[in-house]
């Protein structure tokens, strides 16, 4: 097993990791909007998705991957409402790539976080 760490995204606050990678697969732990850019109370819906987006493109590109190479994806979201909002910034940065996904929607989140997401990905065989 493999632990997966970016500085370019803030480190876990609990006993946990970034991601792991075994056996050609990188799984990421939940993703929250990071504390130190995103206030919950002051970022909208949006700006809390681009920020997840971001901090686990920066994960998956440390892990040797792209969002070309996640094969399965969930969602958990504050608010059945935001799903369409949701699904228009996943196909943003997920382009025509469509893995496997679940979008779960949640009472409430960590922190009072509107999105959080997880992804594993299968890194690209080399050549």
């Amino acid at each position: 097993m493999k632990i997966i760490h970016t500085p370019a995204v803030p480190a876990p606050l609990g006993h946990y990791s970034q991601a792991v990678e075994q056996s050609g697969f990188v799984f990421l732990s939940g993703m929250l909007p990071a504390s130190s850019a995103i206030d919950p109370i002051k970022h909208d819906f949006r700006q809390q998705c681009d920020a997840v987006f971001r901090q686990c493109q920066e994960v998956l590109r440390a892990a040797g991957c792209s969002y070309g190479d996640v094969v399965q994806a969930t969602a958990y979201l504050v608010g059945v409402e935001n799903w369409g909002l949701f699904n228009e910034i996943y196909a943003s940065y997920l382009g025509s790539h469509k893995p496997a996904r679940a979008v779960v929607p949640v009472p409430a989140l960590h922190h009072g976080y509107l999105v959080e997401l997880q992804l594993i990905a299968f890194v690209p065989v080399p050549g």
